[in-house]
């Protein structure tokens, strides 16, 4: 599923100045497809193919294909993502509908056809010349008042920054535009401009009205966004309180949905970016992988958005605390975060105080590098933990979780905590950047907030979770922290940009060396040199600037006195892929802390 992160909600009442979050995710058994696979799909000793592909089929396909060969049991019917050598046609279409194949979302964006099929219809999928790949339409699920203060947008506000004419496209559960903080600041008109439903699940109300958001999750998302506060006289306001807010619904009423129904919601995003200019994109959600980023639909979506100019953020993932063979939640981001364009934001707990000052890294906040490609993410974080935002009475979050209301504001405001929470806060100060200076490229905006951001962080905390009473210890470096923390004013008097000369703002990737025991910075990829990339060597924002002192002048990130210096830790072999580990006794494994490491984050202290 595309894992909306896994909910976690405190059972006691909030304090009314504090807002919050919480994020979602149901078990960890997403992760079998995003830890386990990944093993088999890393490249081997004689340099085969890293990307996970067999064939035409992603590697999660593959068993099922290997069982139709051989005339074994197999399931009755799949869902799955079948991409063309071109746009797809009638005469497409018509031949997988011979196959048995129901016909979903029509994918031009990659080429591709979501569609329902018999098992028994993968191997005339395969010998069809113009089918170039076919992926698992992965199930879905998405990621979820002191963040203002601890992002540091009052200069933005005090120069009349508010949102204004920008559009968000929030690819979630919906939004329930009938929030009174969803109009603009004079009360004239309603600032949800679009809603489109994606799931084919859309209820009625009691009086025959469409309800978009029956989960709740895309609501208090769009409240982190751009509410205004008005029933909190402003306390519970969002970053961009006067954003222009477009709703495409993929989640449904439990919170599940699925590549298609995402890939189709940004599709649209595109379609509609001049009709309401769209600038930024929104997803609280992500799931695991079973191939590199280059050859997953999900993630050739968002870049398709990104090269459009969309910026596209995206959670990080509600991961950082599984520990599978002593990993300490390395290798936890999901997709499409671990995509190198995308902005991925990791969580921060605000500790219930302005200053930022004594703020720290929420344990459960997904860590770099990504699974096969090692990309450094996330980019950078924001709050997550604890945080406030629109409550829609009668989701099922809020009659789940009614001790998450705030009191004391008539049902109006909930508390959610995890990355779904931080990204948003990010997606806003997109926004007010973008309403100050609209010549800004995605790129452009990526780095400028990674260069700015706030680095003075500790070199280790630990936290406690109030169920359990476990504790958990967290480093910050790059693979945590990212760029570090978002800074709306740096960001706003920052007037650098990248030089005309420069390839894209993409994550970087990194590597390891079995001589010198170091990971190490790789700027660029096979076709930008690392000279050419924004955080190059021989560009202005050179790594030590964007990073601070998480990476050293000559880019090594790991040495060898820490944990990943030595491969003899298994907890290494786990993230960059030396597991002599069977995949049966690494889902034994895993499947052994679906429960015991308990990833549903209620808030920490």
């Amino acid at each position: 599923m595309l894992q909306k992160e896994k909910v976690a909600m405190k059972a006691k009442n909030p304090k009314r100045d504090e807002r919050r979050s919480a994020a979602w995710g149901k078990r960890v058994s997403f992760l079998l497809v995003l830890l386990l696979a990944g093993r088999a799909g890393a490249q081997d000793a004689a340099g085969n193919d890293r990307t996970g592909t067999v064939g035409k089929f992603a590697p999660d396909l593959a068993p099922v294909v290997g069982r139709v060969h051989q005339g074994w049991a197999v399931p009755k019917s799949l869902h799955v993502i079948v991409q063309y050598s071109q746009s797809p046609q009638a005469e497409q279409e018509g031949r997988a509908q011979r196959f048995g194949a129901q016909l979903g979302h029509r994918l031009g964006m990659v080429n591709g056809l979501a569609m329902t099929i018999p098992a028994s219809a993968l191997t005339a999928l395969e010998a069809d010349p113009e089918v170039v790949a076919v992926s698992v339409d992965h199930p879905l699920k998405g990621m979820d008042d002191y963040t203002d203060s601890a992002i540091d947008v009052n200069p933005a506000w005090n120069a009349g920054y508010d949102g204004s004419a920008i559009g968000v496209a929030v690819i979630d559960s919906g939004i329930n535009s009938n929030h009174v903080d969803f109009w603009d600041k004079t009360g004239a008109f309603n600032r949800v401009l679009y809603h489109q439903d994606f799931t084919g699940t859309s209820q009625t109300n009691s009086k025959g009205s469409l309800v978009w958001d029956t989960y709740g999750h895309g609501t208090h998302v769009a409240g982190i966004i751009g509410g205004t506060g008005y029933m909190s006289q402003g306390q519970f306001g969002g970053v961009a309180r006067n954003v222009n807010l477009i709703d495409l619904r993929v989640l449904d009423s439990m919170g599940i949905g699925s590549d298609s129904n995402v890939i189709a919601a940004i599709q649209k995003a595109i379609a509609l970016k001049s009709t309401y200019n769209i600038r930024v994109i929104n997803l609280s959600l992500g799931r695991g992988y079973a191939t590199g980023y280059a050859k997953d639909p999900l993630c050739q979506a968002v870049e398709s958005a990104w090269k459009a100019g969309i910026v596209v953020v995206v959670a990080a993932g509600n991961y950082g605390r599984l520990n599978i063979l002593g990993s300490n939640g390395y290798g936890t981001i999901t997709a499409p975060g671990n995509d190198p364009l995308v902005i991925t934001v990791g969580a921060m707990k605000t500790m219930g105080t302005f200053p930022r000052t004594d703020d720290l890294i929420a344990s459960y906040s997904s860590k770099g590098p990504s699974l096969y490609d090692h990309v450094v993410k996330p980019d950078i974080v924001a709050p997550g933990n604890e945080v406030v935002s629109l409550a829609d009475l009668g989701s099922t979050l809020a009659m789940t979780y009614p001790g998450n209301m705030v009191p004391g504001y008539s049902n109006d405001y909930f508390t959610l905590s995890g990355t779904s929470m931080a990204t948003p806060a990010v997606a806003g100060a997109a926004a007010l950047l973008l309403q100050a200076n609209p010549a800004l490229t995605p790129d452009q905006l990526k780095a400028r907030i990674m260069k700015t951001a706030y680095k003075a962080f500790p070199t280790s905390s630990v936290a406690t979770d109030p169920v359990t009473g476990q504790t958990y210890t967290s480093d910050y470096d790059l693979f945590t922290i990212g760029a570090g923390y978002l800074d709306v004013g740096a960001a706003l008097a920052n007037t650098d940009l990248t030089p005309a000369n420069v390839g894209a703002a993409m994550s970087p990737s990194v590597g390891y060396s079995s001589s010198s025991k170091k990971v190490t910075l790789i700027n660029g990829n096979s076709s930008i040199s690392g000279n050419s990339v924004v955080w190059g060597s021989s560009v202005v924002w050179g790594s030590s600037v964007v990073w601070g002192t998480n990476v050293s002048g000559n880019s090594v990130v790991w040495g060898s006195s820490v944990v990943w210096g030595s491969s003899n830790l298994t907890g290494f072999s786990v993230v960059w892929g030396s597991s002599t580990l069977s995949p049966a006794g690494l889902v034994s494994l895993a499947e052994s802390w679906q429960d015991g490491a308990s990833l549903s984050v209620a808030g920490e202290k």
